[in-house]
Parts: structure tokens; sequence; C-alpha cells
């Protein structure tokens, strides 16, 4: 097969964020994160339910295998019980994230999405992140305002955690003493250089930083072949 693309390299990191989680309920929003979360169904995470949106369980296929109520869908959002990828508009070192507006709230320059379900998402179930176009608008030193719940924030919520940000040009955790962000892999072709000028705060850097693992042939063909043929995954990340 031809080389690996940077599209494939952002589905895997996605894919890894549902890596040993078992039977929890993954909600991917965004291209990139739903192929992740189905390559995960299929190789390394077989446990993991995936949903049509409403109140169907799904295989990787699309087909129906289950029922899931709005009440039971609850249960799974409040428990612990899922892991969400979301987008972010502004995401800031302790993972605050930010989807409602741009500028002062109460007359914002820039009116976006609103806060929707992030507060409820962030607290009560782990919660990662997926940024297409990695830049200092993006990763900001503050958040205009506060829809996902950072760990600076989130006081003694039972089920907060962010496993992972992946972005186009790396993956990045929150494993460290204070629980500020660190850059975890680069994608191929991408300098830590390049990461810190497209970032308005400090990262933790360790003194090596690996690339993002490549997929596994088995893993490129499900991509290609079978989850992607169309090549959907080039719209939000070029080669």
């Amino acid at each position: 097969m031809k080389g690996v693309t940077r599209a494939e390299y952002c589905v895997i990191a996605c894919a890894e964020a549902w890596r040993g989680n078992g039977e929890v309920l993954a909600s991917p929003m965004g291209v990139i994160p739903s192929i992740g979360a189905r390559l995960a169904r299929r190789t390394f995470s077989p446990d993991l339910l995936l949903t049509d949106g409403e109140a169907t369980l799904v295989r990787p296929d699309g087909t129906a295998e289950g029922w899931l109520p709005y009440r039971q869908h609850l249960t799974l959002v409040t428990g612990g019980r899922r892991h969400v990828m979301m987008g972010a508009s502004q995401i800031d070192r302790f993972g605050n994230q930010n989807i409602s507006c741009i500028g002062d709230w109460e007359r914002p320059a820039r009116q976006l999405l609103g806060v929707r379900g992030s507060p409820v998402n962030t607290l009560n179930n782990p919660t990662s992140y997926w940024i297409p176009r990695h830049s200092r608008r993006v990763f900001v030193e503050r958040v205009d305002m506060v829809c996902g719940v950072g760990y600076d924030r989130a006081g003694d919520a039972r089920y907060h955690r962010i496993p992972r940000v992946v972005s186009d040009l790396g993956v990045f955790d929150f494993a460290t003493p204070d629980h500020s962000m660190r850059l975890v892999s680069l994608h191929p072709g991408v300098t830590p250089e390049q990461v810190r000028e497209a970032t308005a705060f400090e990262l933790s850097l360790p003194d090596e930083v690996p690339q993002t693992r490549e997929p596994t042939a088995e893993e490129l063909r499900l991509i290609r072949e079978v989850i992607d043929p169309g090549n959907t995954r080039a719209r939000e990340v070029g080669a």
C-alpha cells in the first residue's frame, strides 16, 4: 500500500483513545474520530458500543445490534460509562474547552454552537478532543468561555478525565503533576518547534518526543477499503 497519510495517522491517534476502555459507549464527533472509533471496535477494543446517534446500537458496518433507550443512554452518560471525543473552538493548558462564543460572552464577537452538552460530558464521563487544525487561535492561554470543564475546575468530579487531545500535529495528554497539557507524540514530519509555535501557552515537552504510531497493514486496509473507502478523512486533514 502507498504511504500513510497525515489523516490516517490522526485516525490511529483517535482510535487509541478508546484502547482498553471495555464496554463503554463511544461517542465520536467528527469524521476522523468516527473512523477511529469504528477502527478501534474492529480491532483492539471489540467491546466498544457504537450508536447511530439516536437510539440504536450499531455494529461497525452500521447494522443494528441493539436498542439504547434515552433513559439508558442517560445512565451511561452520567455514570462514567461513555467516552466522548468532541471538538474545541478553544482549549487551554488545563483542558477547559470552548464551543460557545469568541470574545466576552455578554457581547461576543462571534457566536458558535453554544455550551450544548459539554459540562455534562466532561464532569460525568471521560472526554477526549479532536482538533483538525492546530493553531494559536484554538490552543489558547485562556478560553473565552468554559464549556467543557478542565482539570483546574473539575474539583472532585468522580468521572472527570481527559484521556487525550489529538490534533493534526500530534497527540497530547494531561499526565503532569499539575494536570497541564503535555506533548505525547508528533505525527511524522512535524517538529516540536512547529507545535510550540502553533500553541499560545507553554506545553510540557519530554526531552525526546516519540512519533505517533503507524497503522498496521490490517488497520490500513480496514481504513481504506472497509471503513472509509471514499477517503472522507482527507476532507478534515490533508495529506
